[in-house]
């Protein structure tokens, strides 16, 4: 029963820690295209900033899922 327990909090955790990032690279991704969309001569470094927040961003989701794992033991 303790290991299947284990499994469904890993996977709540996991599953937690995604929504988050889900959300946040959906809210960079329209925001930079609001911004290209307003002045197209600096779709380069609103594309740029974009990619960077998408990388911090995703990383929220790999924390999540590395601490699922080190719950499980």
């Amino acid at each position: 029963m303790l290991k299947g327990l284990t499994a469904v909090g890993r996977g709540v955790v996991y599953g937690g820690a995604a929504i988050g990032p889900g959300i946040g690279i959906g809210l960079v991704v329209g925001n930079a295209i609001t911004a290209m969309a307003r002045q197209p001569e600096s779709a380069g470094m609103v594309r740029t900033t974009m990619f960077l927040g998408i990388a911090f961003t995703e990383a929220l989701a790999l924390f999540g899922f590395v601490l699922a794992f080190i719950i499980s033991g």
